[in-house]
């Protein structure tokens, strides 16, 4: 059984250059697009999601279960303290710019985590080491250094992709810990998604 819903989503940056998006309408905000979605009662299996979507772009679905490992350690609803969320671990704008709306939903998020990788496989023309450092560090990093930029968490990165890739660790099962993520509307109307207890009075769980 499934029910479908639709929804516009609008996108606008404050004065602090925060991104936001929300369901409310104003001044700066612009559209992003209408959603439809279709709300299946049934629980996602990340194997599958992997499988199809790393099918679709000709990526082994074993290097994306490495980067799972290393980035989120297959928690659904990690928020790193950079603010990426997600089992692969995606900035907002990295987010928007793969046409994810829910990071913390597992087929979004891995499709657009899979969709950003082959992007940056195909700019630095196959090299896995420079698209694993550019999805760590950024590609503007990777390119001011023409190589893997001499960032200590960023080669460590690296290595722990390599050593779940190549078999050195052992894939960890999919997370039964739950971060609690928040949803709260602010005054204004816009929707904040938020592991912090900061805005927290009554909010929704998700």
């Amino acid at each position: 059984m499934a029910s479908t819903s639709y929804a516009d989503v609008y996108k606008y940056t404050d004065e602090n250059g925060v991104i936001h998006f929300t369901d409310i309408p104003h001044a700066n905000a612009k559209k992003i697009k209408t959603v439809k979605r279709e709300n299946k009662t049934s629980d996602k299996n990340y194997e599958s999601i992997i499988n199809k979507a790393a099918d679709k772009y000709r990526i082994d679905p074993m290097l994306i279960k490495a980067i799972i490992a290393a980035e989120s350690n297959f928690n659904a609803r990690a928020v790193s303290k950079k603010g990426a969320m997600g089992l692969m671990q995606l900035m907002p704008s990295t987010a928007v710019a793969m046409g994810v709306l829910n990071p913390f939903n597992p087929e979004e998020n891995i499709e657009g985590g899979i969709r950003y990788l082959k992007h940056l496989l195909e700019k630095f023309d196959g090299d896995l080491n420079l698209a694993l450092a550019a999805y760590n560090a950024g590609p503007t990093n990777v390119k001011k250094y023409g190589n893997v930029p001499p960032i200590k968490e960023t080669q460590n990165y690296i290595k722990k992709v390599y050593s779940f890739y190549k078999g050195s660790k052992r894939i960890p099962q999919p997370s039964k810990h739950r971060t609690v993520i928040y949803k709260i509307v602010l005054k204004d109307g816009t929707i904040l998604f938020t592991n912090s207890g900061f805005y927290r009075k009554k909010p929704s769980r998700l």
